[in-house]
C-alpha cells in the first residue's frame, strides 16, 4: 500500500527492468550502454530513487523499445510532457492540487480503461459544473471563491478523457444512494440526473446502478477506482480515496481482489439498459 509517487516509481522501475530483460541485457550491460554506473540502473529498477524523463528515454532507446504508446506512458510516469511535447494541462494548477491528486489525474489521462465504484457521489468524470461545485464546497471547507473555481475547473477538464481519441473506457457502478442524495438542491440534482442519462448512452461509458435491494455488498467498505493500461497490465493500479489523501494498491493480489469485487458488483447491479431507465425515471419524478 503506497502513496502515488512511490507507486509510480516502483511501477516505472519494474517495467524498465522487464524491458531490459526482454532486450537480453544485464543491469551492468545496460549501464555501460548509457554511460552510467550499474548501481544507478538498480536504484531506478527497484524504485529506490526517482528518474528523470531524459534518463528513461536513454534506457528505452538502449532497449530498442519501439512501442510509441508504451514509451509515452513510461515518460509520463517519469514526469515528462506528453509525446507531442505539450505540457499536461494540470501543471497550471500545481499551486492548487495536492501531489496525490496530480498523480491521480496523470494516471487517469494515460489509462485506457477505468472501473469505479461510487457509494456517495456521482463520479467526477460525469459531474455537471453545478454538481461539481456543490461537492467540492462540501468536501473542502473554507475555500475562497478563486480556489473553489480552480478545483471545479480541474474536475471538469478531467472529463476530456471521455472525448479523447481513443476515449477512456469508463465502467461505473453507482450505489442507489448516489441518485437520491440531493447535492446542491433539487434543480442541480435534476440536471445531474439528465447528465447521467446522456453519459449512459455513450459507447465508451458503461453505467450501472446497484439497487438498495441488493443488500450488503462487497463495496460497503467504500469507493475505489481501478486504472487499466492497454500497453501493459503491470501498470494497472487500484486507488482508494480518503479524506485527506489517496492510497494506491499495486500488488497483483490486490488488483485481482478488486477486479473480482468489481465484477461481482456489476453482476448484482441493474443492467446498463435497466439502469438508464431507472435513472431517467428518478429524473422525471424529481
Amino acid at each position: 500500500m503506497q502513496h502515488g509517487p512511490a507507486v509510480r516509481r516502483r511501477k516505472l522501475g519494474a517495467e524498465l527492468r522487464s524491458l531490459r530483460t526482454s532486450a537480453g541485457l544485464t543491469s551492468g550491460e545496460a549501464a555501460r550502454l548509457v554511460g552510467w554506473h550499474q548501481s544507478k540502473v538498480s536504484r531506478i529498477e527497484t524504485g529506490a530513487s526517482g528518474v528523470k524523463p531524459a534518463d528513461v528515454r536513454l534506457l528505452l532507446d538502449a532497449y530498442a523499445v519501439a512501442d510509441a504508446q508504451l514509451r509515452e506512458l513510461l515518460m509520463v510516469l517519469a514526469g515528462s510532457d506528453d509525446g507531442n511535447g505539450r505540457h499536461h494541462w494540470w501543471h497550471a494548477y500545481r499551486g492548487v492540487l495536492p501531489p496525490t491528486y496530480r498523480d491521480f489525474i496523470s494516471l487517469e489521462s494515460q489509462a485506457s480503461a477505468m472501473s469505479t465504484l461510487e457509494t456517495s457521489v456521482v463520479p467526477g468524470l460525469l459531474q455537471t459544473p453545478e454538481y461539481a461545485t456543490a461537492v467540492t464546497r462540501a468536501a473542502v471547507g473554507g475555500l475562497d471563491d478563486d480556489r473553489l473555481d480552480a478545483l471545479v475547473e480541474v474536475r471538469l477538464a478531467r472529463q476530456d478523457v471521455l472525448r479523447s481519441d481513443p476515449p477512456l473506457e469508463l465502467s461505473a457502478v453507482l450505489d442507489e444512494a448516489v441518485l437520491h442524495r440531493e447535492v446542491g438542491g433539487p434543480d442541480v440534482m435534476a440536471r445531474q440526473l439528465e447528465r447521467l442519462v446522456e453519459a449512459a448512452q455513450l459507447p465508451q461509458v458503461r453505467l450501472q446502478v446497484l439497487p438498495f435491494a441488493a443488500g450488503a455488498h462487497v463495496g460497503v467498505t467504500g469507493p475505489f477506482v481501478i486504472f487499466s493500461f492497454a500497453s501493459t497490465s503491470d501498470l494497472d493500479v487500484v486507488v482508494l480515496d480518503h479524506l485527506t489523501s489517496s492510497l494506491y494498491l499495486e500488488r497483483k493480489e490486490d488488483l485481482q481482489a478488486y477486479t473480482e469485487a468489481f465484477n461481482a458488483l456489476q453482476y448484482h447491479a441493474l443492467s446498463p439498459e435497466d439502469s438508464l431507465e431507472y435513472i431517467a425515471g428518478i429524473g422525471d419524478g424529481a
